[in-house]
């Protein structure tokens, strides 16, 4: 995916999304927790095509110590430790961030598919070639990959048709999968949810040869007709990113069957789920259940005069 170009007088203005992110995440515990260590990515990334605005944090019950550091991918990846005794936790990311539609190069898009396989001593793309601990690539995959992948065919076209036959052969369903679902399982159940489209995706491109990475982050959605929007009502999002020929990369979503536009806010990416969960960490405690709930929102914006951080200040 080509950064942005700015446009000439008589080219069109490029297309951005605006937004407020709010990812919020709430722990209930049986017991009492004596401490609390997290992680997670919750930190939009900055990119050629996507600009953070400002960010903050807020952990309840307040960490004794907290820090972020960039991992080997790039990434913003966020560290807290919370000393206070606690049977609740609550973990709220909250983001203002600018988003514009990448532009493909139409010369690179065009160029045959097999450009793309990974050149000798390119080290920078070999983690996405390689089977990864969430990625298995079992032989039905270079098997579904052939059917798009045709010899010859352009990468974006060829790139375009598997992310539709992913969205039509395989039925969104919630629960359907666990995290440690494997691909082989996916083409035997036919099932799931957008994680494991996208490691299907990723499980494709690696068979043919063609560095693929994991993609977190957010999508905006719209509500329907006549109806107001949900607060909280979003989700967290995966998809997939191909490597071009020219070392760019073009993400794809085959939850949704299209290109990633203005509408997706990157967190992160690494070779698959277990690289970038929005939260992990361990705790101590003599609890014997816990339930977590999830909320995200992702609220368009027009202008960001007068668009705070709250609830961050409550």
């Amino acid at each position: 995916m080509t950064a942005p170009q700015n446009p000439s007088p008589s080219s069109p203005a490029p297309v951005v999304g605006r937004y407020r992110i709010e990812h919020r995440t709430s722990y209930h515990y049986s017991d009492s927790v004596s401490a609390s260590y997290g992680r997670g990515y919750l930190r939009p990334r900055e990119l050629p095509w996507q600009r953070c605005v400002e960010h903050a944090l807020r952990v309840e019950p307040a960490p004794t110590d907290s820090a972020e550091s960039v991992d080997v991918y790039g990434n913003v990846d966020t560290f807290f430790h919370v000393t206070t005794s606690h049977t609740d936790l609550e973990v709220v990311g909250v983001s203002l961030v600018e988003v514009q539609r990448p532009v493909l190069e139409p010369d690179v898009a065009m160029l045959p598919w097999e450009l793309a396989r990974l050149p000798d001593g390119d080290a920078d793309a070999v983690d996405f070639l390689l089977p990864s601990p969430y990625v298995d690539i079992p032989g039905e995959a270079a098997t579904y990959a052939a059917e798009s992948f045709r010899p010859g065919r352009p990468i974006s076209e060829a790139a375009l048709d598997l992310v539709r036959r992913i969205h039509t052969d395989f039925t969104y369903r919630s629960g359907a999968t666990t995290v440690g679902t494997s691909v082989a399982t996916l083409f035997t159940d036919r099932a799931g949810v957008c994680q494991d489209f996208a490691h299907l995706l990723l499980a494709c491109a690696r068979s043919l040869g063609l560095p693929a990475r994991y993609v977190s982050g957010y999508l905006a959605t719209s509500p329907p007709p006549g109806r107001p929007r949900m607060i909280g009502a979003d989700a967290s999002h995966a998809w997939a990113a191909i490597r071009l020929p020219d070392g760019q990369w073009f993400a794809v979503d085959p939850t949704n069957d299209q290109a990633a536009d203005e509408r997706y806010t990157t967190l992160a990416w690494g070779r698959d789920y277990g690289d970038v969960p929005p939260l992990r960490g361990v705790i101590f405690t003599e609890a014997t259940s816990r339930t977590m709930k999830v909320s995200v929102d992702v609220a368009p914006l027009v202008e960001w005069d007068r668009v705070d951080l709250a609830p961050l200040t409550q």
